[in-house]
């Protein structure tokens, strides 16, 4: 066989804590990392506080990993929870902001341009009549439990990542995950715990 004939294997994809390691000599290659969780994360920060802020922040997680990616435990396989724990960081600087909204949803009921930015999740909930009753339950909610109720529904996080992100015991992700809900369950009756 000569070297034309040979088949083409490529390489297996690199883990976000090989990058990492990479990135302290090569900061470019981090681009991968942001290529593999910027979809997901900008989905979650789009919900958080709409899509117009979502993408500043999105660039403003990436600005931080990159100057922090010294800190990033390479013994992890992702980076995924050590992202949104930044993106969590950063929501808490924007959180009076966000509870602001929430209230006034509360409030109004039916502002499309307060606080529920997913137009999906918006069209099902106002089709229930559930947007005050869930506006309300989130403007309640510590920014701990609601930090992790959302990791949870809107990040489709573990409770292990959530911990990692949060730098939180697993059990106080599962305590403020049971306060969430019920919270949740308080003003909107027909949710169902799946805990």
């Amino acid at each position: 066989m000569t070297s034309l004939d040979e088949p083409l294997t490529a390489s297996p994809p690199r883990s976000d804590a090989e990058l990492f390691q990479a990135s302290v000599r090569r900061p470019e290659v981090l681009a991968e990392v942001f290529d593999r969780h910027a979809p997901d994360l900008l989905r979650y920060l789009a919900r958080r506080i709409g899509p117009h802020d979502a993408e500043d922040l999105l660039g403003d997680i990436f600005v931080v990993a990159l100057e922090r990616r010294g800190s990033f435990d390479v013994s992890a396989t992702s980076a995924r929870p050590w992202l949104y724990g930044i993106a969590s960081n950063l929501l808490h600087r924007r959180r009076r902001d966000e509870v602001r909204s929430w209230r006034a949803l509360a409030r109004v009921g039916d502002d499309s341009g307060v606080a529920i930015f997913d137009e999906e999740v918006e069209a099902r909930l106002d089709s229930t009549g559930a947007v005050r009753g869930l506006a309300g339950a989130l403007g309640e909610l510590s920014a701990g439990d609601r930090d992790v109720l959302l990791m949870v529904a809107w990040a489709e996080l573990t409770h292990d990542e959530i911990a990692t992100a949060l730098d939180i015991p697993v059990g106080t992700v599962k305590s403020r995950l049971h306060r969430a809900r019920r919270v949740l369950r308080a003003h909107l009756p027909n949710v169902k715990d799946d805990e």
